[in-house]
C-alpha cells in the first residue's frame, strides 16, 4: 500500500512564487507636515506662566490694548533694600525702575498714569521713585485710590497733575526706623535730613507750604500710636497736598488734556 504523505506530495497543485514568496510591503507615503495643536486655555503650562509672572513681577499679564498710555501701580509696601516676607503685599522698587525706563524710551507711550494704594515703606527707595516719576519727560497724572500713606505720598504729587478719590486717605507722619537704633545725637541728624529730604520734595510738587506740612506732619492727638495726620479726601485738595478729587475717568481726562499740549509743543505746567 502506497504511503500517504507520499501520495499527498505527488498530488499537491503545482508550485506558484504569489503563494510562498513574501511580498515586499508597500512603501509609506509621506504625510503633510500639520502644525502642533494649539495650547487649550487653562492648561499646566499656562498656569505656570502665570504663577512665574505673580512670582517675579507681582501681577499677572493684562491684556495688552493699543493705548499711548503707560499704567503703573503702586501697591501694598513700597519694598526697597530689606526684603519684605512673602505674605507681605509689595511693590518692589527694582521691578519699578525698568518700567519707568520703558515707558521713557517708548515712543509709542505718550502719557503715564500711576496708581496708588499703598502704605507706605522703605524711605529711601519711595522717594527714588518719586524722583524718577517726577523726572520724567511725558506727562505724568496720579491717583489715589484707598490710600497714599506716610512714603506713598511724595509718589503721589511727584506727577505733572494728581487726584484723590473721594474716600481715599493720605497718613502724614514723621520717619521711623526698624530694628536696632543707637540712641546718639548723630542718629537723630540723620532721621532729620532724610525727614527734610522728604517735605522739601513734597512741598516743591504741590501747593502745600514746607510750614504746613510739618504741622500736619508732627500734629499730636489724631494717631493712636504715632503723631501725625490722617487726610481724607477733600481734605488733601484743601491743604494743597492734591491737585483735585477725582477717579479714573477725571484722570484719564486729564492726562489726555496733558498729551494734547504736549503734542502742540507746550509746556506742561505743575
Amino acid at each position: 500500500m502506497p504511503n500517504r504523505r507520499i501520495t499527498d506530495y505527488l498530488n499537491r497543485p503545482p508550485f506558484s512564487g504569489s503563494q510562498d514568496v513574501p511580498q515586499p510591503a508597500p512603501a509609506e507615503q509621506p504625510q503633510p507636515a500639520t502644525a502642533p495643536p494649539a495650547e487649550a486655555p487653562g492648561t499646566e503650562d499656562q498656569k505656570k506662566k502665570v504663577l512665574d509672572s505673580i512670582t517675579q513681577l507681582g501681577q499677572t499679564n493684562v491684556p495688552q490694548l493699543e493705548s499711548n498710555i503707560y499704567c503703573l501701580t503702586i501697591i501694598g509696601q513700597v519694598e526697597g533694600h530689606i526684603q519684605l516676607p512673602p505674605q507681605n503685599k509689595t511693590t518692589k522698587y527694582e521691578h519699578i525702575i525698568p518700567q519707568l525706563v520703558a515707558a521713557e524710551q517708548n515712543s509709542k507711550v505718550e502719557g503715564v498714569l500711576v496708581i496708588l494704594n499703598t502704605v507706605g515703606g522703605d524711605v529711601e527707595a519711595g522717594l527714588a521713585i518719586a524722583e524718577m516719576v517726577s523726572s520724567l519727560s511725558k506727562p505724568v497724572v496720579t491717583l489715589v485710590l484707598g490710600g497714599g500713606h506716610s512714603i506713598g505720598v511724595p509718589i503721589a504729587v511727584a506727577g505733572d497733575y494728581s487726584f484723590i478719590a473721594e474716600t481715599a486717605t493720605m497718613t502724614i507722619h514723621p520717619i521711623r526706623l526698624t530694628g536696632l537704633v543707637i540712641g546718639v545725637p548723630q542718629t537723630f541728624e540723620y532721621l532729620d535730613k532724610m525727614q527734610d529730604r522728604v517735605v522739601s520734595f513734597i512741598a516743591r510738587h504741590s501747593k502745600i507750604s514746607e510750614e504746613k506740612f510739618r504741622e500736619l506732619m508732627l500734629r499730636t492727638g489724631e494717631l493712636t500710636r504715632d503723631i501725625g495726620t490722617n487726610v481724607i479726601g477733600a481734605d488733601a485738595v484743601k491743604y494743597g497736598l492734591i491737585d483735585e478729587v477725582g477717579g479714573l475717568g477725571k484722570a484719564l481726562k486729564k492726562l489726555n488734556e496733558l498729551i494734547e499740549k504736549a503734542r502742540s509743543g507746550e509746556k506742561v505746567l505743575q
